[in-house]
């Protein structure tokens, strides 16, 4: 690749199952140069996220044959537009390539906070954490001392979900991972008190003991059976902060079935709802107003797993699915 080459990432076929190197293909063309009105940025980071991969079974995100869509922060090289100078940092959603024509109404200025790095716009201050926060804050509507379980709390808005409850307050916190090291991870450097391996047995039978006093909140990005495992160990009154279904993202053929105990929430009075966080665009500068004092007092560390090379974004993608990562999963291009 030279400086005058744009590498886009096509998907070139639908998965059926997990999906492999071979559904994605590298395509060089020349960098563009930007219409009246846009500018070219040159990226600089890209985050890969489990919703690329329900992404990938349908056209909205995704058509076949054409640049993929994804969470990027990138540099102003060109501009021809007074809303953007050359050298800006923007944050957009034009990823999965070396560069990108963008209009200012798709992007987002990266804010000026000294000492914060830019990986934290990718991870606690980006789309993964406004899902955590959102989660949590106006969904799961958590209040100092109550307990909660988080699915998935090894990944990116897992790890951001625990980091954020502990500074709300939040009592006995418990997380479900999918491997020991994993659970390590959350117990001794990510500040829950208990965690389990979803693999060791019955998801319900895990978080009961995990959580033998019963749970108040949850947020759960899994679906299936740690679906069902909240609602069972919640108490009168619990909420849940439905975020993502993982448990189906790579069905062969049928989701995984519903819980068993759905009337359990008609019983106990328990709310669950589902979110976008897209839909919470106007929670981001409350997030910024949280998270920046606690990123910079060094209360909120970054968990994140960087790869190097843009060359390795389809490697880093499938990594993430298969839980190499610890916290947010990122690229960054080459020096």
């Amino acid at each position: 690749m030279t400086h005058s080459t744009m590498i886009t990432v096509h998907q070139t076929a639908r998965p059926d199952g997990f999906p492999t190197a071979g559904h994605f293909a590298f395509v060089e063309a020349p960098v563009p140069s930007p219409a009246p009105g846009t500018a070219l940025v040159e990226n600089l980071l890209w985050s890969v996220d489990p919703y690329h991969r329900e992404a990938m079974d349908g056209d909205v995100l995704w058509a076949l044959g054409s640049p993929m869509e994804g969470r990027t922060l990138g540099r102003v090289l060109a501009s021809r537009t007074p809303a953007l100078s050359d050298g800006d940092l923007v944050l957009h959603r034009k990823g999965w390539r070396t560069h990108s024509l963008v209009a200012p109404d798709e992007v987002r200025a990266v804010p000026d906070f000294k000492g914060v790095p830019l990986t934290a716009h990718l991870s606690v201050l980006g789309g993964t954490g406004l899902s955590a926060y959102v989660g949590l804050t106006r969904i799961a509507r958590l209040q100092p001392g109550e307990d909660l379980f988080v699915s998935a709390a090894a990944g990116g808005v897992g790890t951001a979900a625990g980091r954020f409850a502990r500074l709300l307050g939040a009592g006995r916190l418990v997380g479900s991972a999918g491997s020991a090291r994993k659970v390590a991870y959350l117990t001794q450097e990510a500040g829950f008190d208990a965690a389990f391996d979803y693999h060791d047995g019955p998801v319900a039978e895990l978080l009961a003991k995990a959580a033998p006093e019963g749970l108040d909140a949850v947020l759960d990005g899994v679906g299936g059976d740690h679906l069902e495992a909240a609602i069972a160990s919640l108490r009168e009154h619990g909420r849940i902060a439905w975020v993502g279904a993982v448990a189906q993202y790579h069905a062969l053929s049928a989701p995984p079935p519903a819980p068993r105990n759905l009337f359990d929430l008609v019983e106990k009075s328990i709310r669950l709802e589902g979110f976008l966080v897209s839909h919470h665009a106007d929670a981001q500068q409350e997030l910024y107003d949280f998270a920046v004092p606690h990123l910079r007092s060094g209360r909120l560390p970054l968990d994140v797993t960087v790869v190097s090379g843009f060359e390795h974004i389809v490697d880093a993608f499938l990594g993430m699915l298969r839980g190499e990562n610890i916290g947010k999963m990122m690229v960054s291009r080459s020096s």
